[in-house]
């Protein structure tokens, strides 16, 4: 851990850190302030090395070293059933939008694992911890907007009581893109009897209009739906 503790300090830039601290003040770790594609570039050098000695360390004194991990996991070339338990021992320790919103993706779910995922997925978007309920979210907004799985991941956004700031802003994010995808589906949900509460109702109309693929006069009509 200490020749890779070595290499972050070297890519680590002040400026960063004190421009991260201010978008990231929920992380739980200190961060150091390394830009996301040193990050990526660093983890390809680990995979080529003892990427399992890394991942089982315990050094986690710093928020990018459980960001490097999440893309050491990513990127490890692991059937499913191998590389499920390492995303499993690593979520408790996503304390960040961030480390959720770096991870999620660079996980690159193939098809043919979607129905698996889901599966392993849905138990986390019940938890009472804030950041396992936003995994589970930012995993359906990245892997199921689609034909097969949009109604599927309406209901499971709808089911959701966590009252975490950032749970409520992955559900608006999700259901906002939702909206852009499948529109008419959407619309329905929301001018029916959904279970979102205000805030959360309003930010996903929100970010439905700031949308380039949502045209000025459904715009017009998301701001008429606004709850007061």
């Amino acid at each position: 851990m200490n020749d890779i503790r070595s290499r972050l300090f070297a890519l680590s830039e002040e400026s960063y850190r004190n421009f991260n601290k201010k978008l990231c003040p929920d992380a739980g770790r200190e961060l150091l302030g390394i830009r996301i594609p040193k990050l990526r570039k660093l983890a390809g050098e680990i995979l080529k090395e003892d990427w399992n000695a890394f991942l089982n360390d315990g050094g986690e004194q710093y928020h990018e070293e459980i960001i490097l991990k999440g893309f050491v996991i990513g990127g490890a070339k692991l059937p499913l059933e191998e590389k499920l338990p390492l995303i499993q021992n690593f979520i408790p320790k996503i304390d960040s939008w961030s480390i959720s919103d770096t991870f999620c993706p660079s996980l690159k779910i193939k098809p043919k694992d979607l129905a698996p995922v889901w599966e392993f997925i849905l138990p986390y978007a019940g938890s009472d911890r804030e950041f396992d309920v936003r995994f589970a979210v930012i995993m359906m907004l990245d892997y199921y907007i689609t034909d097969e799985y949009a109604p599927k991941v309406l209901h499971q956004l709808d089911a959701i009581r966590h009252d975490g700031y950032y749970v409520k802003m992955a559900v608006a994010w999700a259901i906002a893109e939702l909206g852009v995808k499948y529109n008419d589906m959407t619309l329905e949900y929301l001018k029916g009897e959904n279970h979102l509460d205000k805030f959360t109702y309003n930010k996903a109309l929100q970010k439905m209009r700031e949308s380039f693929r949502i045209d000025q006069g459904q715009k017009e009509e998301l701001k008429r739906m606004k709850r007061i």
